[in-house]
């Protein structure tokens, strides 16, 4: 009997929803948590790193390993272009454990809830839907219109977890990454992984 790997596989996907600092810091913290992580990033993704993050996307590959040293080299992280559609990711017989989009853009959203699976982003979605594997989708949108509300429903509808970038003040944050890591936190508690990324309502060590 061949034994599975205590270290599991999460698939994580960055879009051009704003927010991209959401997605570095959750495969930092899965990093963390002895996890391993194949990484997708749309183009419109891309364009929101460079934006918001600074970094020089021309050559993705040198970005991400500038971004994460050795995590690539040791194969802790591996990056998949989204127009390879034949990428490992893209099989269900390609063990994973599940999959979390972070930020999600509407227009992602959009084509998973409606099965267009065109690029690798959406078809690593789809193999977490058909394989009843976890999918969890952090959408990054506001205000929202009926048609987005409608699709989020239908995901819900087939146990797509859907987690809003939405923050939260009861434990006092001081910074931008101390919001980051409380949403990144509760993507964690839906894997579930044990974290420290925030302090959680009734724990009494810090005080309230």
């Amino acid at each position: 009997m061949v034994e599975l790997a205590s270290r599991k596989r999460w698939v994580v996907g960055i879009t051009g929803a704003s927010g991209a600092l959401y997605g570095l810091q959750l495969i930092r913290s899965l990093i963390e948590a002895d996890q391993d992580v194949h990484l997708v990033v749309t183009e419109a993704g891309w364009r929101v790193l460079k934006e918001e993050q600074g970094w020089e996307t021309s050559k993705r590959q040198q970005a991400i390993d500038a971004a994460f040293p050795g995590l690539v080299e040791s194969g802790r992280l591996k990056l998949h272009p989204n127009a390879d559609i034949g990428a490992s990711i893209a099989s269900g017989s390609f063990r994973v454990e599940g999959m979390i989009i972070m930020p999600c853009s509407m227009g992602t959203l959009a084509s998973i809830a409606h099965g267009i699976s065109d690029d690798l982003m959406t078809r690593a979605a789809d193999v977490m839907l058909k394989e009843g594997r976890k999918l969890l989708i952090v959408p990054r949108e506001t205000p929202l219109h009926a048609i987005h509300l409608e699709n989020m429903l239908t995901l819900a509808k087939l146990g797509v977890k859907i987690i809003p970038a939405m923050p939260a003040f009861y434990y006092g944050p001081q910074t931008i990454h101390d919001m980051v890591n409380f949403l990144v936190g509760k993507v964690l508690d839906q894997l579930p992984l044990d974290h420290d990324l925030y302090r959680r309502w009734g724990d009494e060590q810090h005080g309230v």
